[in-house]
């Protein structure tokens, strides 16, 4: 940690938030990773209209001066709370950022064991969580560390699970009720995920719930009973889960099973991977899952954060929960009993006997959002015409989507106004292969992916979607095609705006009712991170980290940036 002393802005300590506060739509500040605990990020300020956009501006510009390495990945929201944003880079440095001066305050420097070889997707953070005077990140190194709020030293650590044995950290850690939630990374490393709670202010483990069940629980009987197949299952959770204080229960979803694309070893539905799970907020106690691929093959895990709002559904109002899945699908469910909402239907699919295939799939009603289905003219004759849930031995297929997706970790965002879900998501072509490998279990730490990753020379034209879903029917209201990939969580605000990034460097607007897009700024980095809204003395801001992405493909930096309507710096130049 070094504490920098030269910005003018005083560090006000949080308090231990209340679920009201956290419930609560962001307007003076920003203090939970998705604006509030429904992970909506929607802003209900209108300074910022699709009138006015144009005028929109830099105010200023800080490098925070680590992530700068082709390793490293810029994904992290930035957390707002008086006058001071607290953001981390891909290498789990936290800094303190005024808002006034654009000057850095203090900053923390994790100083991670560059030996770390587990870590799936680029180093990377999406965020720190805040509350009761300190901000709490995890890291790579499956440490989760409490800083103190004023000065960025550490308060407490605890080790969530080891890196060796394939446990990394790479998302916000939630503070709800006096606690710090996190799940773990690992999915594709033959790790039993699970979530854990933390007392925030000692870091005393309160509960840890396994989405793998142990024998004896619910679920298990989907997993092979002669063997231990399940204490390498996957389901690991990448996101922030969300919660309904009045129901008292989280949500998150899950990562596949293990082996990714070996599923002779695992016969059955293999709960609780590819899943949407709700469990008590104060025990980690089981409430109800959702399975949105059974047995899957094709590493359709669920990174994509889950969204909780209320629907008016056939005049009754319903309190919903949606996920945008990697299989091109949003899934919309009752938030109090896992049941779908709009309807679920499970239909027969391809069965490849060798692979232990599910007999169904669940097929949403509605529109999926990323193609299906393989219409590019590819070599070879395709299986299926390439669709969705097409199974496959050693000989291997051609298959859309690709194993990234449909939708990847990157944020949705949601309008309760408008019913719409705004999602990034990616059209590619995958090649899957396995069978025959993996069989025995590696040692801990080690790939436990029972195939290949593999791909297509031919690819469609565009391989990213920027989309708008509207909720009450599940029906696409917008669509845009972008050339190179989607891969940057959207905000959206009640000024009727959809902010998101572009690995161009570009950080664009759209209106958000029909997606004419009204405004773009140049930050000469990949944008791969989702913008955060607020208000301060008067002035509506967004901030949003520029610093590129593995997957991303674009260029790397180190900036945060900081916009409003009375900034005075204009674009920089693309990127070389």
């Amino acid at each position: 940690m070094s504490f920098m002393g030269f910005a003018e802005e005083k560090i006000s300590p949080a308090p231990a938030f209340s679920a009201d506060q956290l419930r609560a739509l962001p307007t003076d500040g920003w203090i939970t990773n998705g604006g509030n605990v429904f992970n909506q990020r929607f802003s209900p300020l209108t300074q910022i209209t699709p009138e006015n956009v144009g005028n929109l501006k830099a105010v200023w510009r800080v490098h925070l001066g680590s992530g700068l390495e082709r390793k490293y990945s810029g994904e992290a929201q930035p957390i707002v709370h008086k006058g001071v944003i607290y953001i981390v880079t891909g290498a789990d440095e936290v800094s303190a950022v005024g808002v006034t001066s654009g000057q850095i305050i203090w900053k923390y420097k994790a100083n991670l064991d560059p030996a770390i070889n587990t870590v799936c997707c680029g180093w990377t953070s999406r965020g720190v969580a805040l509350g009761d005077g300190k901000v709490y990140v995890g890291q790579l190194d499956g440490l989760l560390v409490a800083l103190n709020q004023a000065t960025g030293e550490p308060v407490w650590s605890t080790q969530v699970g080891r890196w060796q044995e394939g446990f990394t950290i790479t998302s916000a850690p939630l503070y709800y009720d006096g606690l710090v939630i996190t799940g773990t990374a690992g999915g594709d490393r033959g790790v039993r995920g699970r979530v854990t709670a933390y007392n925030a202010s000692s870091g005393r483990q309160v509960w840890r719930f396994y989405t793998i069940p142990g024998p004896g629980e619910v679920g298990h009987e989907t997993w092979p009973q002669d063997s231990d197949a399940w204490k390498k299952g996957g389901a690991a959770v990448w996101h922030t889960p969300a919660v309904d204080p009045a129901l008292g229960l989280i949500y998150f979803s899950t990562s596949n099973p293990g082996p990714d694309f070996n599923g002779s070893v695992r016969a059955g539905d293999n709960l609780f991977s590819s899943s949407i799970l709700a469990i008590e907020a104060k025990t980690g106690k089981y409430r109800w899952h959702f399975q949105e691929v059974h047995h899957d093959l094709w590493d359709y895990d669920s990174p994509n954060p889950v969204v909780l709002f209320d629907l008016e559904i056939d005049g009754v109002m319903r309190k919903a929960a949606a996920q945008a899945g990697k299989t091109g699908w949003v899934y919309i469910l009752d938030r109090i009993s896992g049941e779908p909402l709009l309807g679920i239907e499970e239909r027969p699919v391809l069965q490849e006997p060798r692979q232990k295939t599910s007999p169904t799939q669940p097929y949403p009603k509605g529109d999926a959002f990323s193609p299906q289905e393989i219409t590019e003219k590819v070599e070879g004759t395709l299986v299926n015409q390439g669709r969705i849930f097409t199974p496959f031995w050693t000989e291997g297929v051609l298959v859309k989507p690709a194993s990234r997706g449909g939708a990847n970790w990157p944020p949705s965002s949601y309008d309760p106004s408008t019913n719409y879900l705004y999602l990034c998501a990616s059209n590619r072509i995958a090649f899957f292969r396995g069978g025959e490998k993996d069989e025995v279990p590696p040692p801990p730490g080690e790939g436990y992916i029972g195939g290949t990753f593999g791909s297509s020379a031919v690819q469609p034209e565009f391989s990213g979607i920027f989309a708008a879903m509207d909720m009450k029917t599940n029906r696409l209201v917008w669509q845009k095609k972008w050339i190179e990939f989607c891969y940057s969580g959207s905000v959206v605000t009640a000024g009727g705006l959809v902010f998101v990034g572009r690995s161009t460097g570009k950080f664009v607007a759209f209106d958000a009712s029909n997606g004419q897009q009204l405004w773009e700024f140049q930050t000469d980095a990949g944008v791969n991170a989702p913008a955060t809204v607020f208000e301060q003395d008067g002035q509506q801001y967004i901030t949003v980290l520029s610093a590129g992405n593995l997957f991303g493909r674009g260029p790397r930096g180190d900036s945060l940036w900081l916009f409003s309507l009375k900034g005075t710096l204009g674009p920089t130049q693309p990127p070389q």
